[in-house]
């Protein structure tokens, strides 16, 4: 393990040290939030990236070092594990390299070389091999083995070429050699394949297609890769020889093959013999391997950069500003169906609901408005919160004519994201809580809920359904899962929780409470009442000493007894804020927000052998601002009147609008027309942008310039430049959803009939012959 933690500190920049630290805590069951939070002296203030990092960089390793000792067990027991192997199998730090050692030793089915074996003829592959000189037609007639089914000197010598095949494919540094050729020089070539199948159009622009494949992101890579799982695209890599100076007479994988295992055309007797073997070696026997092997790291690298994306966007989406404990009416916006009305109070528990249908066909408007304004009286509602789906729009308009009826009625309208609503009304999370409500009114309370506090009710819905990443249904479900539980975990934590209040899917997003402890929390306060203190979390059945010390710090009681309860200060500190206190001569209730006063106590004072001065200092900025939140202030974007509809867009048109979603390649702006607006990379800022998470992130209300409205494709092109005239420049930069960058983004020569120009000559040689496969 002290291997592992220090090729962990290497990557992270970090001493082993606190790898090793860290390490242990994982081991005994602390949690990532908790150890981010409440165990900086132990691991020198690492902070939660790099501890996600370091966790996952030790499962990776911890597998490796797992799977290196059953490969060392196999080779031994094969009585051919030499000292220098095993050495070279104990310095690998990556499961690829290792899978290439273990080849020559790893038990196969029976191939064409080991038949060929068998019946005797690895002999004269060797002789071959070790002395061109000799004639291969006049050698093979001596292993001619009739019974074997070598029965004349073609197959006795096809034998001999599948032995070598097999030997050269199994040559770790071989292999090493030709991934970082093809990942170097290799162009990914997309065709049409069925450009008659039903989804053939959203993949036009890859039908003539030819990219170098280590310049490829992964917003495009993942849509290749759908093209061609749905059948209407066909991929193959190509290699691209660079070195115009020369032409080789074989590809130059071939040579690289024939250079690493020694052989060279001298014209004699087997030469040409061995240079068949090694061009069998290269196109039937290790170039398809190594396309799918590239194509399988370009699909992972994707996919790590759309998880990645997909986190930051649920970050930012969890950590939007709540609007807070108001009295809320959410609306889920329906046309024939009607709109589906329920009214929250602050805690969020549903007071009332109704249905009203204030569009076509019933247009019960004036009714409509009279139930929404009675509603509002009787609950004393603040917030009029509207999803974003179908009549949307016109719902806006409807609460907007009611402000102007009403003006007494201090209401506030404000359009929120409806993704995944309809998913949490129909689960068990949303039957258990209201098992006698319609499933429509279940969607109107989780529209209410999510704007006074977006992370509570979003953590009760899979994070999947909220569809805030790109190619989501692209990517390892496993790893995008793990993903998002962490985001989840680190963002429930950052905030904390009230215990009295939170339900029991945000509990069970709690260091160390699991699911079951969760619920258990919820039934021990229903039985008994809200909790007076943190104390009296140690009654909950099945929640010990260690699920306490991981969640007590994350979780509030506010009003208690004790007033540190309330704030992130862990129980185990509560003796050293005491202590503080009776330096200041002051109670604890007198410390606590009283930042002027904290500023003068010397955190040196305060050092000893259990309180670090990490925690010293946490314990006082925490004292100063106790539970502060660290979202941000609540805003909203006010749509533009007269525009619903994407028809309604003008060319040179300034709107307001959120940001839904930000991807590699730009930004979707909500603009209040039910389809959202990209503004593309280029777009975003008068400076170079590399990554549009430096200028924008989920959640920001941010001014956009109407680019181009395309109603029959549903596209909408933006710009947050808005002093730019409406170009044809910028159209040029502007980037459908699938994602293929233009030709001046790429800084390439346009080539005529290609969405992508190759870079080069060879590139287009590459995709011509593509074209005649």
């Amino acid at each position: 393990m002290s291997s592992i933690a220090q090729l962990i500190a290497d990557e992270l920049a970090i001493r082993t040290e606190q790898v090793e630290a860290t390490i242990q805590l994982i081991n005994e069951g602390a949690t990532i939030p908790f150890i981010a939070r409440y165990r900086k002296e132990k691991t020198g203030a690492l902070d939660d990236t790099q501890l996600r990092k370091l966790d996952e960089r030790l499962t990776y390793l911890s597998e490796l070092h797992d799977r290196r000792d059953v490969i060392l067990k196999s080779i031994a027991e094969q009585d051919k594990l030499s000292p220098e192997l095993e050495k070279t199998i104990r310095a690998c730090t990556s499961k690829q390299s290792l899978e290439d050692l273990y080849l020559p030793y790893k038990p196969k089915r029976r191939t064409k070389g080991q038949i060929a074996i068998e019946a005797g003829i690895e002999p004269l592959a060797t002789l071959l091999f070790n002395d061109p000189t000799k004639t291969p037609e006049t050698e093979a007639q001596h292993f001619i083995n009739s019974d074997a089914g070598f029965a004349d000197t073609k197959a006795v010598l096809d034998g001999a070429k599948y032995i070598l095949i097999e030997r050269f494919s199994e040559d770790a540094a071989l292999l090493a050699k030709l991934r970082h050729e093809m990942w170097s020089f290799g162009v990914l070539i997309s065709t049409a394949a069925d450009t008659a199948h039903k989804d053939a159009q959203k993949f036009q622009d890859y039908f003539e297609y030819s990219e170098a494949i280590k310049k490829i992101p992964s917003h495009r890579a993942l849509a290749l890769f759908r093209g061609r799982k749905e059948g209407v695209l066909s991929l193959s890599l190509e290699h691209v020889d660079t070195d115009k100076t020369s032409r080789l007479a074989v590809s130059p994988c071939e040579s690289i093959i024939a250079n690493q295992v020694g052989v060279q055309d001298q014209n004699r007797a087997a030469d040409a013999w061995l240079k068949e073997v090694i061009r069998w070696t290269w196109r039937v026997k290790l170039g398809m391997s190594i396309e799918t092997e590239l194509l399988g790291q370009l699909r992972e690298q994707a996919e790590e950069v759309a998880i990645k994306v997909f986190a930051e966007n649920m970050k930012d989406l969890l950590l939007a500003a709540p609007a807070g404990p108001k009295a809320t009416i959410g609306l889920d916006p329906g046309l024939r169906t009607g709109v589906k009305v329920a009214v929250v109070d602050a805690t969020g528990k549903l007071l009332d609901h109704a249905t009203i249908y204030p569009h076509a066909p019933k247009n019960q408007w004036d009714m409509s408005i009279e139930v929404i304004a009675k509603l509002a009286r009787k609950h004393h509602a603040e917030l009029l919160s509207i999803g974003n789906g179908t009549a949307s729009r016109e719902t806006e308009k409807l609460c907007a004519d009611l402000c102007k009826r009403y003006p007494e009625l201090p209401l506030s309208r404000i359009v929120v994201s409806e993704a995944g609503a309809s998913v949490y009304s129909a689960s068990e999370t949303a039957a258990n809580e209201f098992p006698d409500l319609d499933v429509s009114i279940r969607g109107a309370v989780s529209i209410a809920r999510r704007l006074q506090d977006p992370l509570a009710e979003l953590v009760k819905i899979e994070p999947k359904a909220i569809g805030v990443g790109q190619y989501q249904h692209d990517v390892s479900q496993f790893r995008l899962g793990k993903s998002l539980d962490a985001v989840i975990e680190d963002c429930v934590n950052a905030v904390g929780v009230d215990l009295n209040t939170a339900s029991a899917p945000l509990l069970a997003r709690v260091s160390g409470v699991a699911a079951n402890t969760a619920s258990n929390i919820v039934a021990f306060r229903d039985a008994n009442g809200a909790f007076k203190s943190r104390k009296e979390l140690k009654n909950v059945p099945r929640l010990g000493d260690k699920a306490f010390e991981q969640c007590a710090g994350f979780l509030r009681v506010n009003g208690g007894a004790d007033p540190l309860d309330a704030s992130a200060v862990h129980p185990e500190s509560y003796g050293l804020v005491e202590r503080i206190a009776k330096s200041q001569s002051a109670s604890v209730s007198d410390l606590i927000g009283q930042a002027n006063n904290l500023k003068q106590v010397r955190v040196e004072d305060f050092v000893d052998t259990r309180f670090g001065h990490h925690t010293v200092e946490d314990v006082l900025n925490e004292l100063a601002k106790p539970g502060r939140d660290p979202r941000p202030e609540f805003k909203f974007a006010s749509f533009k009147d007269g525009v619903e509809e994407i028809s309604d867009l003008e060319e040179g048109m300034i709107l307001e609008g959120s940001i839904t979603n930000v991807t590699h390649f730009g930004a979707f702006v909500d603009i209040g027309v039910h389809q959202d607006g990209l503004v593309h990379i280029s777009c975003l800022a008068d400076k170079f942008v590399k990554d549009p998470r430096e200028v924008v992130k989920t959640g920001d209300i941010v001014k956009v310039k109407v680019l181009e409205a395309d109603v029959k494709r549903k596209r909408i092109a933006l710009t947050m430049r808005l002093s730019d005239s409406v170009s044809e420049q910028a159209k040029q930069d502007r980037q459908d959803r699938g994602g293929i960058k233009t030709d001046r983004a790429n800084k390439l020569p346009k080539q005529k009939g290609a969405k992508q120009a190759p870079v080069n000559n060879a590139f287009a040689s590459a995709f011509a012959k593509a074209k005649k496969k």
